[in-house]
């Protein structure tokens, strides 16, 4: 976006690519369909960027999902709107906006060259004047540093950007990985691998004191927990696991009812299957592989009449329901963490063009900066708000220091 703004804005501009093909993150993001956008109102989506989101209104204001949508549009890639308002290619490939970006640039006059990272920002008497490749020396009257962050370093984001706004003076808030599946000790989680539960509350514990909470969908692997609420509560799991606390994640298995309502219905249920097994009564709260983990936790034979049922077995049960526990020992890392959160600190950034404070010349944009958001669209509509913005200041930027 940054490279097809500056050049349809009249700058030569030439594209550097570390990789062989432009695009890889991208067409592996949303798992592979691409979630494009999300149809937020601006306030609604800066929101999701936490309290770094107001960086992000200049770009907004400039460049938002109607336009993003309108562009992809014009290059012939049909989208449509899924729940939450995220926004996905009708043809659920992120092949297609990938081409039709690349295509785009290409049409507008970016030179892509491949395989050709940069190695070093080069910077004279504080001005950039030009990058060096393993090629050498390029000269340039402007750069935009888009590299991304360090998730999903097989894509080729390796945090290079990190180092070279280093380099050229920026400070950089330490970065780790967002959006991040977690893993839970024992093998409760294990045994319910595959298993995804909808419409449950997920709270995270901290030291034995409540943290933040979320609604939603999450899944259960064989190291652990991901889905949606999951990744969205990552971030803060992941800072606390840093500072060395002790997490713990709480299901509410059942969020539509209270504790009293809760245990009207077990009492109903029990007297309806009086004579019939314990475990015949979980069929009907439980998905078929939770059923085995809660009896295991609740400590009451499979085989025990339901009648026979006492109340503090019956709390117990009540209580496991709303607030099925796991111990977080762990993330799995930049390798599965959809984005990288820190990056380079936005008060040396002008949020109305995008350029470095410290540095004439140099702009940044993307994933490289400090901001990330939830799942949703969030990410990538920053991306292309800011690279547009990026694309269109460098390159009246090189047209005014040719002059």
């Amino acid at each position: 976006m940054a490279a097809g703004q500056a050049a349809a804005s009249g700058a030569r501009t030439l594209l550097l690519e570390k990789m062989s093909t432009p695009g890889r993150k991208l067409l592996i993001s949303g798992k592979g369909r691409c979630n494009i956008t999300n149809i937020a109102p601006v306030k609604e989506f800066v929101g999701h960027f936490g309290s770094n989101g107001r960086f992000l209104y200049s770009a907004f204001h400039r460049y938002f999902s109607d336009d993003l949508l309108a562009f992809l549009d014009a290059l012939g890639v049909d989208t449509v709107t899924e729940r939450g308002g995220r926004v996905f290619p009708a043809s659920e490939s992120a092949a297609d906006v990938v081409n039709a970006l690349v295509g785009w640039a290409r049409r507008t006059g970016v030179e892509i060259r491949t395989r050709m990272p940069v190695e070093q920002l080069r910077v004279t008497d504080g001005v950039l004047t030009g990058v060096r490749t393993p090629e050498g020396i390029l000269p340039a009257r402007a750069a935009v540093l888009t590299t991304g962050g360090a998730s999903y370093p097989g894509t080729g984001s390796t945090g290079d950007g990190y180092r070279l706004a280093r380099e050229a003076g920026h400070t950089v808030v330490p970065t780790r990985p967002a959006l991040v599946p977690l893993v839970t000790a024992g093998d409760a989680a294990q045994k319910c691998q595959g298993l995804s539960l909808r419409n449950v509350r997920v709270t995270v514990w901290l030291d034995g004191q409540k943290s933040e909470s979320a609604f939603g969908e999450m899944l259960f692997t064989h190291f652990g927990v991901s889905g949606p609420i999951i990744l969205t509560l990552s971030r803060g799991v992941v800072d606390a696991l840093h500072a060395q606390k002790r997490v713990q994640i709480s299901i509410d298995l059942k969020p539509a009812l209270d504790e009293k309502k809760l245990d009207a219905r077990l009492r109903r249920d029990l007297d309806a299957n009086g004579k019939k097994q314990f475990h015949t009564l979980l069929k009907g709260l439980l998905p078929q592989k939770l059923i085995p983990v809660c009896m295991e936790q609740i400590a009451i034979p499979a085989e025990k009449v339901c009648n026979q049922i006492t109340a503090a077995e019956r709390k117990r049960l009540r209580t496991w329901l709303k607030d099925f526990r796991l111990t977080v020992t762990g993330h799995r890392g930049y390798r599965q963490a959809i984005v990288t959160a820190g990056g380079v600190a936005l008060n040396e950034v002008d949020p109305r063009t995008m350029a470095s404070r410290l540095t004439p010349g140099l702009y940044l944009a993307g994933e490289v900066l400090d901001l990330d958001a939830d799942t949703g669209g969030y990410n990538l509509q920053a991306a292309f708000s800011t690279g547009w913005l990026a694309g269109r200041s460098a390159a009246a930027y090189a047209t005014i220091s040719n002059s």
